[in-house]
């Protein structure tokens, strides 16, 4: 008989991240994941919003696991933060009905670490392992013979006294999380047997989210400001999850309480969040290309320079829906502004890019 679900985290999912110099958006999205948060994740497929190609493949593959009686293959989930990753793993343990092991790449520094997170786990059990792609190399290899044998080989002592002990592991689902799938090695990708990708939602969707997490909340909601805090929220559940708590806090010192379109626009407003979902860091990217580089091409470390930020945060958070949004593109002399780039900051194109990186 399977067994209720439940989470258990080696480590946070999402290391504390210094958010000093970030947006306000891009902090969102660094933070580690909250209580408030955590509660308004959905806990089955019926509750799950969007993503209905990567759902209607785990459907399949839950379905036909419970029905041989057996654990899930091992699932790779890509795509920018915030999407769900982390909520679709708890979603297929609840399911199965086994428990959810919760650790990150960063916290699994050596091979030890590794032996200690599989040989914790009971038959059947789900590993998570959010961004997966900063497991250093050397415990990365121990992976293999786990996902492909159930097996651990793991060296004890150095030199004369050194020797190698195996241990066996019970059949396990490893579920990894990444947002950046390009940075996996081809030998721990194809040990996937389901490889997909979230991708950001569109506002009718994050509108039935906003409606969802409210009525969770007890937050007094009209369509309107469900509708408003939707289109700036990035095509991202966990920014419209973060608007929501400020939306409402506005509301209740600047208003009756309710969330309408104006108390939510006023809100979002006030932390710089404009109606295309633009934040304060954004605009700075999109401004210091036009101003200072004449829309490029140009190198992202010279951006990240630029505006006093690190080069990781701005392709991880920022570029993905600025790239996505057609505010910049990405090319192989570097990123060059569009048009509607310069728009979004007041300014007109000045014609042709250059033809030299700066």
């Amino acid at each position: 008989m399977p067994k209720p679900s439940s989470i258990s985290a080696a480590a946070p999912a999402t290391p504390p991240a210094d958010t000093k110099g970030l947006g306000y958006l891009a902090a969102q999205l660094s933070a580690p994941v909250s209580n408030a948060e955590a509660a308004l994740r959905p806990l089955s497929f019926a509750d799950f919003a969007g993503q209905p190609k990567t759902v209607e493949r785990l459907k399949i593959m839950v379905g036909a696991a419970r029905t041989r009686g057996e654990a899930l293959n091992h699932i790779l989930l890509s795509g920018p933060p915030g999407l769900g990753k982390t909520t679709l793993s708890l979603i297929l343990g609840a399911e199965m009905g086994r428990n959810v092991r919760i650790t990150s790449g960063p916290v699994v520094e050596k091979a030890s670490d590794l032996a200690g997170l599989l040989t914790s786990l009971e038959e059947g059990d789900l590993l998570f392992i959010d961004e997966i792609h900063r497991i250093p190399k050397t415990v990365e290899e121990y992976l293999y013979s786990a996902m492909e044998d159930f097996r651990l080989d793991i060296m004890i002592d150095q030199g004369p006294n050194a020797r190698s002990v195996r241990l066996s592991l019970p059949r396990f689902t490893l579920v990894g999380a990444t947002t950046r799938a390009g940075m996996l090695t081809a030998p721990l990708r194809s040990r996937f047997t389901l490889q997909t990708r979230l991708d950001y939602y569109d506002a009718d969707t994050l509108a039935g989210i906003v409606r969802r997490s409210c009525g969770l909340l007890g937050v007094p909601l009209e369509e309107a400001g469900a509708r408003e805090i939707a289109t700036r929220s990035r095509g991202t559940p966990r920014i419209a999850n973060n608007l929501i708590n400020f939306a409402r806090d506005y509301a209740q010192q600047r208003g009756d309480g309710r969330i309408t379109q104006k108390s939510a626009a006023a809100a979002l407003e006030l932390l710089e969040i404009d109606a295309r979902g633009l934040d304060e860091m954004d605009k700075r990217i999109l401004r210091v290309m036009a101003e200072n580089y004449r829309g490029g091409p140009v190198g992202l470390g010279t951006v990240a320079m630029a505006v006093s930020e690190e080069a990781d945060t701005l392709e991880e958070v920022h570029e993905p829906f600025l790239i996505q949004e057609g505010y910049l593109q990405r090319t192989p002399q570097g990123r060059v502004l569009t048009p509607k780039g310069y728009h979004a900051v007041g300014l007109k194109p000045l014609g042709a890019a250059q033809d030299t990186l700066l």
